[in-house]
């Protein structure tokens, strides 16, 4: 019953709430048929106007993972870029370490690939799960690709990859790096036509104009609540540490520890150093060190001594934990990107993927349909097409999966708890229970109907697994008790796809 049931993945939600999918459906096929305008914007007149450094055809506020992949490819076009980065030096963060397959894929199809290339990174295949509740785990591998050989992510320190995006950007002739610091978005008649500027170790304002802006300013951006009224809600800070040659429980594979109080997830990112990330949920404790030394009772064997050791010798780093649906900018003259517009919880390791799948389709829309950047109206017209086309493409799949394992692997409250315990015994039955839900995590084929169906099977095996459990004399409670699981799993998959669909059906 149980195999028929995983093996149908979305059907179950058809068969036994058949309004669940159908107001679903309704609303992909909104934006199905909204994303579907092939009409080319824009016109061919982009050669008529002669683009130099010191008047761009571009300006990009930030150089990170999305602004360094955006100015490479945008300069190999032919598009006259300048980049404006606060500090070019090697930055230095406890998260965007871990590239999914799916974002390693983007990241070769916008011929990026040199950017891992020599930074000692390190192959992943798959996860590895510890239960600590029931003392077992089990492995997830990522899928195989046409060959039959299993698809790869990376896993580096940040910086490195970031260094090397930057190098690939700087070595196109067409692209402009100017170490400053943003001061203020120029508007004018209702849209931005560039940036004022203040130049490191300097004092004077310099001003740049440009028919196009991208604000991709990271995390703590400057310009966002200027640009859109979405607030980043932040439910917990990874903290994390570096790790000194620890074991790894089963070569090239990321391991997630569920703890009964948080998860845990570790990755090696070189040869020496594995990454460890321990969520704290809520405020950060006066004494950090004592909390995350407590974690140690959870750790595995082959990874509790280094954990220590690290925890004790190291630097402890906090990183919040932000949500932020991504909300349509249609102001002329701007585009909002990368973590500044859109971000998830860390858990799943997806934002990277996220911000190289944006920038393969943004590469792609200025391509085909948005030859010249000065035409407002063709830009805004781009701007609508690329927020329902990432939804289709990539970013529903992460920010949903992101949100709703973490809310479930961090288990509040019991219904949560049962629904976690319910997750982990279904990858254990393997088969579609283990291949879909991993090509949802992997981002290679994140679709979001399978999300859909998979989270519902897995509040279906939760209340199949209680009926099993419970006599049958006490039936009436346990129907009460499954009424509960099956409304903790709405509560929380819904307000999720909500606020993907409600901030991009308003533009």
């Amino acid at each position: 019953m149980i195999q028929n049931l995983i093996a149908t993945g979305s059907n179950i939600v058809t068969v036994t709430h058949w309004w669940i999918p159908a107001l679903l459906t309704i609303g992909c096929a909104f934006y199905l048929y909204k994303g579907s305008n092939k009409k080319a914007y824009g016109s061919e007149s982009r050669s008529s106007c002669h683009y130099t450094p010191e008047s761009p055809e571009v300006i990009i506020v930030g150089s990170g993972i999305l602004g360094s992949a955006m100015a490479a490819v945008l300069g190999r076009d032919g598009r006259k870029v300048v980049v404006i980065e606060r500090d070019l030096k090697e930055p230095d963060r406890i998260v965007g370490e871990l590239l999914q397959p799916g974002g390693f894929e983007a990241l070769q199809k916008l011929g990026l690939k040199e950017a891992v290339d020599g930074i000692d990174a390190h192959c992943i295949h798959g996860y590895v799960i510890h239960d600590i509740d029931s003392g077992s785990k089990v492995d997830l591998s990522y899928p195989r690709d046409d060959n039959g050989n299993v698809m790869t992510g990376r896993a580096f320190h940040h910086g490195r990859f970031v260094m090397g995006l930057r190098k690939l950007a700087q070595a196109e002739t067409n692209v402009t790096m100017i170490e400053a610091t943003a001061s203020e978005l120029i508007e004018e008649k209702g849209g931005i036509v560039g940036i004022r500027y203040k130049r490191k170790g300097q004092d004077e304002l310099e001003t740049l104009l440009a028919p196009l802006t991208i604000v991709a300013d990271g995390c703590f951006s400057k310009f966002r609540k200027s640009l859109v009224k979405s607030q980043v809600t932040v439910s917990s800070h990874f903290v994390g540490t570096i790790m000194e040659n620890c074991p790894q429980t089963k070569a090239n594979h990321a391991e997630l520890v569920l703890t009964p109080t948080t998860p845990v997830l570790i990755y090696q990112i070189s040869s020496h150093h594995t990454r460890v990330l321990v969520d704290v949920r809520g405020k950060l404790p006066s004494d950090l060190k004592e909390h995350i030394r407590n974690v140690s009772t959870y750790m595995p064997a082959n990874i509790k001594g280094p954990f220590l050791e690290a925890v004790e010798n190291n630097r402890l780093r906090s990183m919040p934990s932000s949500f932020l649906p991504p909300a349509p900018l249609l102001k002329p003259g701007v585009i909002l990107l990368g973590d500044a517009f859109n971000m998830r919880h860390p858990l799943t390791g997806g934002g990277m993927s996220v911000a190289l799948n944006d920038v393969l389709i943004w590469r792609s829309i200025l391509r085909e349909k948005l030859h010249d950047v000065r035409d407002k109206e063709a830009v805004l017209q781009c701007l609508k097409k690329f927020h329902w086309q990432r939804k289709q493409n990539h970013s529903f799949v992460v920010n949903v999966l992101a949100q709703a394992l973490y809310q479930l692997f961090s288990a509040a409250d019991e219904n949560l708890k049962k629904l976690r315990e319910a997750c982990f015994n279904y990858f254990k039955l393997g088969g579609r229970a283990v291949d879909g839900p991993v090509e949802l995590l992997s981002i290679v084929s994140p679709e979001p109907f399978k999300l859909i169906g998979h989270f519902f099977a897995v509040a279906f095996y939760s209340i199949y697994s209680t009926f099993k459990q419970e006599p049958f004399y006490r039936l009436p409670l346990t129907m009460l008790y499954c009424s509960r699981i099956l409304y903790k799993a709405c509560a929380v998959i819904f307000p999720l796809i909500w606020s993907e669909f409600y901030t991009a059906m308003r533009s």
